[in-house]
């Protein structure tokens, strides 16, 4: 799975006019499944989302996590970011998880996430969402975790 998580004073996702998911300070996740992700990856990388030290302590140093902060939580699905961009003028997608699994490793993620972690806001899998957020720093990170 991968992700690119960005440090936000606030971010929403809108489907349909409607906002779906909300958050003021804390982390949007920008989320990928990859064909051989498990809930196992999904696990790992939550805590590696939750943990990651990106804001600041009263020194200016990077040495908090939204844990720490009791910051919120946006998690939003983008198959696109699995995408293969090595070569050509087009993104080949084989490197993503077919749809179902896709789906059904997000809703894990998000049930999880729910249970690990408050305020946690989502994305809408497999919907046509516009994403506006406000980057503090800016501050964005891409992270991996693989199969083993």
């Amino acid at each position: 799975m991968l992700t690119i998580i960005q440090r936000v004073s606030t971010a929403k996702v809108t489907v349909d006019h409607n906002i779906t998911g909300q958050i003021d300070q804390g982390i949007l996740a920008l989320i990928a499944v990859e064909k051989d992700d498990t809930e196992q990856e999904a696990r790992r990388l939550l805590e590696r989302i939750l943990n990651y030290r990106i804001f600041a302590d009263s020194d200016g140093k990077m040495n908090l996590s939204l844990r720490d902060i009791g910051g919120g939580l946006l998690l939003v699905p983008q198959f696109t970011l699995a995408a293969d961009t090595n070569s050509g003028n087009r993104p080949s997608f084989t490197p993503a998880a077919a749809p179902e699994k896709g789906r059904q490793l997000f809703e894990y993620l998000q049930t999880l996430a729910l249970k690990t972690h408050n305020p946690v806001a989502f994305g809408e899998f497999g919907a046509d969402m516009q994403v506006s957020l406000i980057n503090e720093g800016p501050v964005t990170f891409s992270l991996r975790v693989v199969h083993r």
